[in-house]
């Protein structure tokens, strides 16, 4: 899908500014953070943000000698372009989901909220293993928060955790699991039938 929206809109770069700013409407961003949130190439992006702000998509504030960008909410095409991208940012799309077994000895991984468009999920992953690297981790969560524009929180769990959370019926894990979310990775044997039969 993301590939499909780069095509569309000419550019990793456009593609990646136009859902930045949708996905965080109401706050400012100066150049340095524009880049490292979405990991872009500094003089492109600098290019298309000036395209942008010459269609009025995004304004371009000064404040005390330095430079800001945010959303136009009164953009013509504000609620269309949402719309579609919102439509966009869904799990099987997002490529650096595919990285996360990668990260450590990985038990369950489950995603609900930003990835598949759920605003009442109180995360937008749990990610159950041992031996996670830290580096590895905090990579994967870069790249998926420029992939899909905006902070992703997530909770990490060792398997020994999970399971004394789950025996304590844990309110939380219990809401994510329950509710709307897909599943990457399940090696926890009789996880799955544990949820089914609360749900009965």
């Amino acid at each position: 899908m993301s590939e499909t929206l780069e095509n569309l809109f000419g550019s990793k770069e456009r593609t990646r500014l136009l859902r930045f700013f949708l996905q965080n409407p109401e706050q400012t961003f100066d150049l340095a953070e524009i880049i490292k949130k979405n990991m872009l190439n500094s003089s492109r992006t600098r290019s298309e943000l000036a395209g942008l702000v010459k269609i009025k998509f995004v304004l371009k504030r000064d404040r005390r000698g330095k430079v800001f960008y945010e959303l136009n909410p009164e953009f013509i095409f504000y609620p269309e372009l949402r719309n579609l991208f919102v439509k966009a940012n869904v799990s099987p799309h997002c490529k650096g989901l595919a990285r996360v077994s990668k990260i450590g000895n990985i038990k369950l991984a489950v995603v609900s909220g930003a990835f598949i468009n759920y605003g009442k999920s109180k995360a937008d992953m749990i990610l159950v293993g041992d031996n996670v690297s830290k580096a590895k981790l905090k990579n994967l969560m870069s790249a998926l928060e420029a992939e899909i524009g905006k902070e992703i929180t997530f909770v990490l769990m060792t398997m020994e955790e999970f399971k004394y959370r789950l025996n304590m019926l844990d309110k939380f894990i219990l809401e994510f699991l329950e509710g709307p979310h897909e599943e990457l990775i399940d090696k926890i044997p009789g996880l799955k039938r544990f949820i089914a039969q609360r749900k009965l």
